[in-house]
């Protein structure tokens, strides 16, 4: 079946940048949308960011102006580059794939989780 593989997190200070990366492998047809989420501890998982078949794009207000949701869909992969962090967007970041692909069904995917830390 379809896998998930994150990677990309770590360690920055405020105001510094990371980008994280999410590509699926196994039977694709299709990728119908692409979507971050994050867990900090004690917190329930919200949504990051997300972008459809259709390159709609949707931020949680808390990071517009400041977080980028990207794919390449030769790669089946989905980014998400974040500047500007502040030590509130510390948390572990799931990437989430919306996937049309064996017996022509539609299932979700979450990868395995990257924790990203922001220091003062």
């Amino acid at each position: 079946q379809v896998q998930l593989v994150e990677s990309g997190g770590g360690l920055v200070q405020a105001g510094g940048s990371l980008r994280l990366s999410c590509a699926a492998s196994g039977t694709i047809f299709s990728i119908d949308a692409m979507r971050w989420y994050r867990q900090a501890p004690g917190k329930q998982r919200g949504l990051v960011a997300a972008l459809t078949s259709g390159d709609s794009t949707y931020y949680e207000d808390s990071v517009k102006g400041r977080f980028t949701i990207s794919r390449d869909n030769a790669k089946n992969t989905v980014y998400l580059q974040m500047n500007s962090l502040k030590p509130e967007d510390t948390a572990v970041y799931y990437c989430n794939q919306e996937i049309y692909g064996i017996n022509y069904v539609t299932r979700n995917y979450w990868g395995q989780g990257t924790q990203v830390t922001v220091s003062s």
